[in-house]
């Protein structure tokens, strides 16, 4: 059976959110201490992103993947976050762990180049944990390159480096 993509709705938030934690937790385990991803729930989760999506849907696009009817990835793609016309924001692809090495990201994430280049934007961006070696693998593979920009963020309680990677559309 094969992955089909389509724009989210409002009813699809709260399997995005359990999905969304699902991923982080298989993602960042490796590297991260239980407490940091415990929280939040599933359901916190879920309302984060109806919340988000909610106030953001206009100039913001979330797209879902299914494969057999299910909920298993999800990408979210907006303006870049220092207002540059011409740049979109990657904000996120998250996969079921399940679905790993399937090539449901590659399908979302050249999903989403698309959208940005029908956007008018000509160059991408997005942050990516500095510990999370398999997503800065599968982004350079798709052709992103490490600007050299860095930030902490928190996950949980847990402080994070995040590295700003780019491509041209």
């Amino acid at each position: 059976m094969t992955v089909s993509l389509r724009p989210a709705t409002a009813r699809d938030m709260m399997a995005v959110g359990a999905l969304h934690q699902r991923s982080r937790i298989a993602a960042y385990s490796a590297f991260l201490p239980a407490e940091a991803l415990a929280d939040p729930t599933p359901e916190a989760m879920g309302r984060y992103w109806a919340e988000r999506w909610q106030w953001e849907r206009d100039n913001h696009r979330m797209t879902v993947a299914e494969r057999a009817g299910t909920l298993v990835g999800f990408s979210y793609l907006g303006p870049d976050d220092e207002d540059d016309p011409v740049t979109g924001l990657l904000n996120a692809i998250h996969l079921d762990p399940a679905e790993q090495g399937r090539g449901t990201g590659r399908t979302l994430m050249v999903d989403t180049l698309a959208a940005m280049r029908s956007r008018g934007w000509r160059r991408a961006v997005l942050w990516v944990l500095r510990e999370n070696a398999h997503a800065r693998a599968f982004y350079e593979r798709g052709g992103w390159t490490p600007t050299g920009d860095e930030r902490d963020e928190a996950i949980g309680s847990a402080p994070t480096r995040q590295l700003r990677y780019t491509r041209p559309l």
